[in-house]
């Protein structure tokens, strides 16, 4: 019997998972190595992502198969807007994008013109992510940077750890249904191992600012 499309997603990007999370700046942010003003880009980069994303997901909200996804109860802009302002202060919009996440919101917007349901690929690979791996960051993300208990993590803030794990589950089961056929089910990991790489490709551009010390300074908050 073929897999369901949530375990064949898993099983294909199980290396590439593991490979983004151990490069070098997603190693160094776990181990509480990366500077503010790091974790400040890493945010607006995946602002813009997130952005880019999001649109495409709620224009295409009306989708019967995306439908299945609760992706209302996922956003995440709003929250990382507001963990921005509370690291960066007003300023955080006029951070520079890099060229990995500019053409990743790029592919996005392809997508959502070309492919709607392609989009759930990335979707799963961000939102699961988040309500998984994320709730590991928030607490190392805390601790680095000295922060007090609620502040600036509202990104990871999906409510209870209960609400939390009734979300992911929820996301899993309405991917299973995403695909009539197998060429689908291909179509939609490939998408999410692209996805993967992309995000190694953001990983090693935030690096190299960091290396370079090419980091924002904080500004006072209005």
């Amino acid at each position: 019997m073929t897999a369901p499309l949530s375990q064949r997603l898993r099983d294909a990007t199980h290396a590439l998972h593991r490979e983004v999370e151990h490069s070098g700046f997603m190693s160094a942010l776990l181990r509480g190595q990366v500077p503010r003003g790091g974790y400040v880009l890493l945010l607006r980069n995946l602002h813009a992502i997130y952005s880019a994303m999001e649109s495409a997901l709620q224009r295409h909200a009306a989708h019967p198969k995306l439908q299945a996804l609760p992706l209302a109860d996922l956003v995440r802009r709003e929250a990382l807007g507001t963990d921005l302002q509370a690291l960066h202060g007003p300023g955080w919009v006029d951070l520079p994008l890099t060229p990995a996440a500019t053409a990743y919101a790029h592919h996005l917007q392809m997508l959502a013109d070309t492919q709607p349901l392609s989009l759930a690929a990335h979707a799963y690979v961000r939102y699961l992510g988040d309500l998984n791996g994320g709730q590991v960051l928030k607490r190392m993300v805390a601790k680095a940077f000295g922060l007090a208990p609620g502040e600036a993590v509202a990104f990871y803030d999906f409510g209870s750890a209960t609400h939390t794990a009734a979300l992911a589950l929820a996301f899993r089961t309405g991917l299973d249904p995403l695909a009539d056929n197998d060429a689908q089910v291909q179509a939609l990991v490939q998408e999410a191992c692209a996805a993967f790489s992309r995000h190694g490709q953001l990983f090693d551009d935030l690096q190299q600012r960091v290396a370079t010390g090419q980091l924002p300074v904080d500004q006072p908050s209005a």
